[in-house]
C-alpha cells in the first residue's frame, strides 16, 4: 500500500507572531503529534511566496493508518491544544496518497 499524508495549513497573518509560532510548532506541537500519530516522517514550511503560510506534513504507511488517526482522540486533543493556543490562526486540512515517488 503506498504511504498517505495528513496536511495542515496555517496562515500566521500577524507577522509579530510568526517567530513565536514558529518555535511551539517546533518544539511542542510537531514532537506532540509525531508521537500520537505513530508517523513514520513529518515535515514543515514557510512559504516563499507568502511568509504568513506554515504547512506541515505528515506520513503515514498507509491508509488505514491516517484514517484511524482521523477518527482518534489524538488529532481532537492535538486541535484543542492548537485552538487554546493559536485561536487567530486558520488552518485547513488535507489528506493524500502517494500516488508515485520519482528520485532517490
Amino acid at each position: 500500500m503506498p504511504a498517505a499524508y495528513f496536511v495542515v495549513r496555517a496562515t500566521v497573518t500577524d507577522a509579530s507572531k510568526r517567530a513565536a509560532f514558529d518555535t511551539w510548532y517546533e518544539t511542542e506541537h510537531v514532537p506532540d503529534a509525531v508521537k500520537a500519530f505513530g508517523v513514520s516522517k513529518a515535515w514543515r514550511f514557510w512559504s516563499l511566496d507568502d511568509p504568513s503560510l506554515h504547512q506541515a506534513m505528515y506520513q503515514f504507511d498507509d491508509e488505514a493508518k491516517l484514517a484511524a488517526m482521523l477518527k482518534g482522540d489524538a488529532l481532537k486533543q492535538l486541535v484543542a491544544d492548537f485552538n487554546r493556543d493559536w485561536p487567530d490562526v486558520k488552518r485547513t486540512r488535507e489528506t493524500l496518497v502517494l500516488a508515485q515517488e520519482f528520485g532517490a
